[in-house]
């Protein structure tokens, strides 16, 4: 595994870094996350997170079936379960909220109409819809936990890559994500200080190890080992860790994908900041899912883990040192030449000088005065496409 050396330069007196966050983008994606998980979809390790899902694939299994040969019951005595009775089965199956909304989709019938129906009056909508459709062949994925439960149904040709499968190919490079190996559970950026600290406990509140009955959501740090790829205005190094995160639904609630960057903070609010060099790779899971997932996403994941950040801190000193524009006239032109109007041409340059005291002169100048003004676009497709200009450019000067 390639060394990257820790900076000591770098930490204050308690063993964090001085970071500056006003650089590079900041991704809300892992943020997101945090927010919306309850507590018992939480977990402080990613043994712990292999344990859980890896139960459910072990007392799960896939079949297919004729959509038409699916038996909707639902019980008098009863008014709020519904029950399915699947070819070869004589046992009944119970759908879960999410299987249900699938069934109910497969048959074109809107599902939070169908929940607010008594089970008889529901499962009367669905059996007819199920019966009066041509024959298809559907692919369902059932578990069985004290009794047997209905938990996705997708079509035939759907490529599951179950949860554990990604986990375990976390392991292989993060071990228990909480410090055997130099990937990690992120540390908490201090506003007050401008000090990214990555020694903070894993707790409920801190973890970013995600997991519920639909899907998984990991996010793991190098936060021990910084890199430096520059110096600021006062002098200080530029600090950058390196991340990544992924998920999965074996459901069928979203695709298979990875994303890894460089980052110089996580804030308590799991808000990613500094971020440069983002890279995501996305898997449907279509019939050769499972291929793609041992033959790109997994080794890509290793590749990023294992690798050297030469080529990285090369680029970003390259554009550092890559001086494009001398005068007004000449930062007009470079950023006009390529698309920016100008009225962002004014704001770009303004930005740069509010945070450097200087106007822009390098790519790297031009790059983080991009990405400070894409900050505070409202609509995420402008904020996207302005950061894919700012990569671009500095993908060029490397």
């Amino acid at each position: 595994m390639t060394q990257v050396e820790v900076l000591s330069d770098g930490r204050d007196d308690v063993g964090g870094y001085k970071v500056d966050v006003t650089r590079g983008n900041r991704v809300g994606r892992v943020s997101s996350e945090w927010f919306s998980r309850p507590a018992d979809e939480r977990y402080l390790s990613l043994s712990d997170l292999y344990a859980a899902v890896h139960r459910r694939t072990e007392r799960s299994r896939t079949r297919t079936v004729e959509s038409a040969a699916i038996r909707v019951e639902a019980s008098r005595d009863d008014a709020e379960r519904l029950a399915l009775t699947l070819p070869g089965s004589d046992a009944p199956i119970a759908p879960t909220h999410w299987s249900f909304g699938q069934l109910a989709g497969l048959v074109g019938a809107p599902a939070a109409y169908l929940r607010q129906l008594p089970a008889p009056l529901a499962g009367i909508n669905l059996q007819y819809g199920l019966t009066s459709r041509s024959a298809e062949q559907v692919k369902t994925l059932e578990i069985e936990d004290g009794r047997v439960e209905l938990r996705a149904v997708t079509g035939p040709e759907y490529g599951r890559i179950f949860d554990d499968e990604l986990v375990a190919a976390v392991q292989r490079i993060a071990g228990n994500g909480t410090g055997d190996t130099r990937w990690k559970v992120p540390g908490v950026l201090d506003w007050s200080t401008g000090v990214y600290n990555p020694h903070v406990d894993i707790s409920q509140d801190t973890t970013t190890l995600y997991a519920s009955d639909r899907d998984v959501f990991l996010f793991l740090v190098d936060d021990l080992n910084p890199i430096e790829a520059g110096r600021l205005r006062d002098g200080s190094p530029d600090l950058y860790f390196r991340g990544f995160y992924c998920w999965n639904s074996e459901v069928g609630a979203k695709t298979l994908g990875m994303a890894s960057f460089y980052l110089r903070a996580v804030c308590q609010n799991r808000n990613l900041w500094g971020v440069e060099d983002f890279e995501e790779i996305t898997i449907r899971h279509s019939k050769y899912a499972a291929s793609r997932f041992a033959q790109e996403a997994a080794p890509a994941l290793a590749s990023f883990a294992n690798s050297s950040s030469r080529p990285f801190v090369n680029g970003i000193r390259a554009a550092r040192e890559t001086i494009v524009a001398r005068t007004d006239d000449d930062r007009g032109e470079f950023l006009r030449k390529r698309g920016f109007s100008k009225t962002e041409t004014a704001k770009i340059i303004e930005r740069v000088f509010s945070e450097e005291g200087r106007k822009p002169e390098s790519v790297f100048d031009f790059v983080q005065g991009i990405t400070a003004v894409a900050r505070g676009k409202i609509h995420q497709d402008a904020r996207l496409d302005l950061e894919a200009r700012a990569k671009k450019l500095l993908d060029r000067a490397a």
